[in-house]
């Protein structure tokens, strides 16, 4: 629904700005165009869609929320107001608010995965493991099945369901051998059982794809504290060091990943006492460590 104009001439002036935001937009003048919606006007569903897109490209997240909710205020059936309106509630960390505009997206247009595996994200920081397990198992499409597959293998994990999260990493890294998130998440699963020759196995298997892999290091040089083997642990230890004072990790989010998964408590904890070990047993090995 839209809100009567109060002059003829009122439809004409509207498609003029959007249609001249719209060429300083394709400019990559994003400010520009901004400026030219922000004078006060009517309500009008282009003016405010266009807004809201161009301060979400702007990394104005609080404003394009401000700007999609008021498209919805007047359209409630809105698909594209509530698809972007749930990616910067999203980006913002309001997960709870996140979650509903991707359940009311849902209502109207139920066959998105991408809605479905943005949900499931929402609903692992809510700490709703089953019902985002349930999300990602309904998820159908083809073009979905990667990062339904992470977030279902993801869910899994955090139920404390070990063997079944990692059938579902093996079966991702079947369709995706070079998934290095999948391979962090082995090993944090790894270290959690205390299964030390996964850890081994796993950490390498990454370090083959990202030599400058944070999660493949603490691995390798956890199993080498466990193994006593004190030159090898420093010389991990002091690659990982190295790498994370160049800020040369690489084991940051692929762009589109949609969910990620942290360490439990006792695997974080386990991966905290690196450096007391390290600095335990500095002293048995001919390496210096960094400090």
């Amino acid at each position: 629904m839209q809100v009567p104009t109060s002059g003829a001439a009122t439809a004409p002036a509207i498609i003029n700005r959007v249609e001249a935001a719209l060429a300083l937009r394709g400019q990559r003048r994003l400010k520009e165009a901004l400026d030219l919606l922000s004078a006060p006007a009517e309500f009008s569903q282009d003016v405010y869609t266009l807004r809201g897109d161009l301060q979400f490209e702007l990394g104005q997240l609080q404003e394009a929320v401000g700007s999609y909710s008021t498209v919805l205020a007047f359209e409630g059936d809105n698909v594209y107001a509530y698809h972007h309106l749930a990616l910067c509630l999203r980006r913002l960390g309001r997960w709870a608010a996140a979650a509903e505009a991707f359940r009311r997206l849902l209502t109207h247009d139920p066959h998105r995965d991408d809605a479905r595996i943005g949900l499931g994200e929402c609903l692992l920081q809510l700490k709703s493991l089953e019902e985002a397990l349930a999300c990602f198992d309904s998820c159908w499409s083809e073009a979905s099945r990667r990062q339904a597959l992470f977030g279902k293998a993801t869910a899994l994990q955090l139920l404390d369901r070990f063997e079944e999260a990692e059938q579902v990493y093996q079966r991702l890294l079947a369709l995706d051998p070079k998934a290095e998130e999948a391979f962090s998440n082995l090993i944090s699963l790894s270290i959690e059982l205390s299964d030390f020759v996964r850890v081994h196995r796993y950490s390498l298997r990454l370090l083959e794809l990202s030599p400058h892999s944070i999660p493949a290091l603490q691995g390798l040089t956890l199993v080498a504290l466990e193994r006593h083997e004190y030159d090898t642990a420093v010389h991990y230890y002091t690659l990982l060091l190295r790498h994370l004072l160049d800020g040369q990790a690489a084991d940051s989010p692929p762009s589109g990943r949609a969910v990620e998964y942290c360490p439990k408590p006792q695997a974080a904890e386990r991966l905290a006492s690196l450096r007391r070990d390290l600095l335990d047993c500095a002293g048995q090995s001919s390496d210096a460590v960094p400090r």
